[in-house]
């Protein structure tokens, strides 16, 4: 039997039913949680990327199409929404300190939105990408339900702006503590409020690696942030490439 014909059935097998892609979901992210604690847990090693990494093999090896995988593994992305709501369960019990801190919290909030909007448009706009690349790079380090919708709005490409957002994420979970300790941060509810900001949900899981209260500001910086971005970023927009492009 021809490899041709192997990737042939593979993808039928898959694509017949949901338990393969689940299955294979949950076992590639399990091995990759093996490889981070083998790795001392250091954020290079982290499971969000080397998942990515294992399932595109796989699915080129199997020749399988990710439509053809995600309408199998449809249930976990279901799973998103409540684990987001879920969020709320430890950030209630940062209450106390969110009510000392809310203004150097919204200070910070905006000065990272804004900071992750002009740079990423800036270097975008350095390399000389169309505009509707830069459009659909914007929106970055909003979690990726939100930056769609703002991508499609601003003239981007809704597809693209999703890759990005998974890579910042990727980035900043895996580089934000190199940053931050570099710049001598050390509170922890600091340190997962920057990183929410900066990379939405991955790195959210990654601040919650470091404790419970980072992963609670992280969190909020990842709402707090998809909701300023929202309603800010498709007015400023065009202001922001009138002025770079000077």
């Amino acid at each position: 039997m021809r490899i041709g014909d192997l990737s042939a059935i593979a993808a039928a097998f898959i694509g017949a039913s949901p338990l393969p892609a689940l299955t294979a979901t949950i076992v590639v992210y399990i091995a990759a949680c093996r490889i981070h604690a083998f790795a001392k847990r250091s954020p290079l090693a982290n499971p969000v990327a080397l998942s990515v990494v294992l399932l595109v093999t796989l699915l080129k090896l199997s020749g399988t199409s990710y439509s053809t995988y995600f309408e199998g593994a449809r249930f976990i992305h279901f799973l998103l929404g409540p684990a987001i709501i879920a969020l709320a369960i430890p950030l209630h019990r940062q209450i106390p300190k969110l009510r000392e801190a809310w203004v150097p919290l919204i200070g910070g909030l905006i000065a990272g939105s804004a900071t992750a909007a002009v740079c990423a448009v800036g270097i975008a706009m350095v390399l000389r990408c169309s505009g509707v690349a830069v459009a659909s790079i914007a929106p970055k380090s909003v979690t990726a339900a939100i930056a769609m919708l703002i991508s499609a709005r601003i003239g981007g490409i809704p597809s693209l702006t999703a890759a990005m957002v998974i890579a910042t994420g990727i980035c900043g979970a895996m580089l934000g503590g190199f940053v931050l300790n570099a710049l001598g941060v050390r509170r922890n509810d600091l340190r997962g409020f920057a990183i929410g900001v900066a990379s939405h949900g991955i790195g959210t899981a990654r601040a919650f690696q470091i404790s419970e209260e980072a992963g609670a500001f992280a969190g909020l910086g990842m709402a707090m942030n998809g909701i300023l971005t929202a309603f800010v970023l498709p007015v400023v927009f065009p202001v922001i490439m009138t002025w770079l492009s000077k």
